[in-house]
């Protein structure tokens, strides 16, 4: 190893120590700050990403880059992580870096007021801040990549996938959706007509420290370890923290325990992903995740391939009976499947079923482009938002906080995300379907409640693959081919189609 390599993997470990530590200044803001503290943790951030980026564009970091030399397929795979990552950063000022991260960390705050009051105006003109800064910097960052600038923004969240790649995926599934929501609705109402009793409610109230315990058993279960991991509140569940001190959130409600056992357990997924990232280039960039359209196929292929199942819903009912009480039959697989693999149109992305989910992505894809474009402004966002969501799903929200005003991404500058949500869930279809090839027994053990097998499987083919291989070649080498759309719109037919 030569003397310029190791100076940049000294110099990249020092500025992902710092991005730690902002990780854990945004799980203290979204989890415990008093609300009082959001002026100067935007201070604090936007003063650690200044530092970050001055280590990264420093004059001695091209020169190393020019020099350094790496030898065998990993430490070779970080370095053009490395020269990706350089080359991004020195097509932005240190000041617009500052500015983005304090005005994000205002706008996030003002979000949470307004959300409360479900009033976009309170929010419109910090989110006017935020939008023309997101300009500012994917115009520069499209200079520095020969991209475009919504391509530059979808990028930081996963390399080597654009708009250009999504818009075809995103338009078959639009088309799928117009002709399978009402056939699966129609499948559902016939099942009501021909067995009554409807689907039996669980029984509430479900007090939320039984909730909790119940949260921290499963994530357990999953494979979660509570020495490197915590579960707290927060009002957008996420999943943050550090590789060896991960920090996952969800919100909880006495009248039902679905939000946040599914919440969980999502963000479970994301959690096992980052505890299972390869140890020896831990804060190295080839030792990172492989994109967020690949860490949204772990939270998926946990919450909804594995613990969605028929296999599943027969471990997890005895669980849910022994914590809230109430008669068998409501925990019966058949009647938990009823319950919680319904299809049903609604407002609220993150309560939303398989089925119609990526309708609210392909929504929010759209704006956001439309948006960094300049097509759209500000405050033309709730008008366009009711209108696209008629038009896909067939519904006005009644008000911004079950319309533009729930999601916290735009507000924190978060522009180019969406997408990876719905890849993800494709990617965890076709992953799930080559777990299963390779592991005969998986169902099986999820029916006892081990995801051992699947957990092992996921380990290898992905978590310990770090970000070594771009999005399309770890789908490749995991299931053989790329991303396959087919494999998810076959899984969503077999659960929804075929009753």
């Amino acid at each position: 190893m030569n003397a310029a390599y190791h100076r940049l993997k000294a110099r990249f470990a020092r500025i992902t120590l710092l991005g730690e530590a902002q990780a854990m200044l945004h799980w203290d803001a979204a989890a415990v700050m008093p609300p009082g503290g959001a002026e100067a943790r935007g201070e604090q951030l936007a003063a650690l990403s200044g530092l970050s980026h001055e280590l990264l564009t420093a004059p001695q970091v091209a020169e190393d880059l020019a020099e350094a030399q790496a030898e065998g397929e990993w430490d070779s795979a970080n370095l053009d992580l490395m020269r990706q990552t350089h080359r991004r950063a020195t097509a932005l000022p240190t000041a617009l870096v500052e500015a983005t991260t304090r005005a994000n960390a205002a706008c996030e705050a003002r979000w949470r007021h307004a959300r409360a009051q479900s009033d976009f105006a309170l929010v419109a003109p910090a989110l006017k801040e935020v939008v023309r800064l997101q300009r500012e910097t994917a115009a520069a960052l499209a200079e520095a990549t020969r991209l475009s600038p919504y391509d530059a923004l979808m990028e930081g969240y996963q390399r080597g996938i654009g708009a250009s790649d999504v818009e075809p995926i995103f338009a078959a599934y639009e088309q799928f959706l117009r002709e399978a929501l009402p056939q699966a609705e129609a499948l559902q109402a016939e099942a009501l007509q021909a067995s009554r009793p409807t689907p039996r409610p669980l029984a509430g109230p479900f007090p939320v420290p039984q909730q909790q315990a119940l949260c921290r058993a499963m994530a357990e279960r999953v494979g979660l370890d509570f020495d490197h991991a915590r579960l707290d509140e927060s009002t957008h569940p996420f999943c943050g923290g550090t590789p060896a001190d991960v920090r996952i959130t969800t919100r909880y409600s006495a009248d039902s325990v679905a939000q946040a056992l599914f919440g969980v357990l999502h963000e479970t997924g994301h959690a096992l992903y980052e505890r299972g990232l390869p140890a020896a280039f831990a804060r190295q960039p080839v030792g990172e995740a492989a994109g967020m359209a690949a860490h949204e196929s772990q939270s998926l292929i946990i919450e909804m391939q594995a613990c969605r199942s028929d296999a599943f819903l027969r471990f997890i009912g005895p669980q849910l009976q022994a914590s809230f009480g109430g008669a068998a039959e409501a925990y019966d697989p058949a009647n938990l499947a009823a319950l919680w693999r319904r299809v049903e149109r609604g407002f609220i992305r993150v309560d939303a079923d398989e089925l119609t989910y990526p309708a609210h992505v392909i929504l929010r894809f759209r704006l956001e482009r439309a948006l960094i474009g300049g097509e759209l402004e500000v405050e033309g966002i709730p008008a366009a938002w009711n209108e696209g969501f008629a038009r896909l799903l067939g519904l006005t929200p009644p008000d911004d906080a079950r319309g533009c005003l729930q999601d916290i991404h735009w507000y924190d500058g978060a522009f180019g995300y969406f997408p990876s949500y719905t890849l993800g869930a494709m990617a965890a279809a076709q992953l799930m379907r080559a777990a299963r090839e390779a592991e005969p027994g998986l169902d099986a053990a999820l029916a006892q409640g081990d995801f051992t097998p699947l957990r092992d499987w996921l380990r290898q083919a992905v978590h310990g693959q770090g970000s070594r291989l771009g999005f399309q070649d770890l789908l490749r080498a995991a299931t053989g081919k790329p991303l396959d759309p087919s494999d998810f719109t076959n899984h969503l037919r077999g659960r929804y189609l075929n009753a």
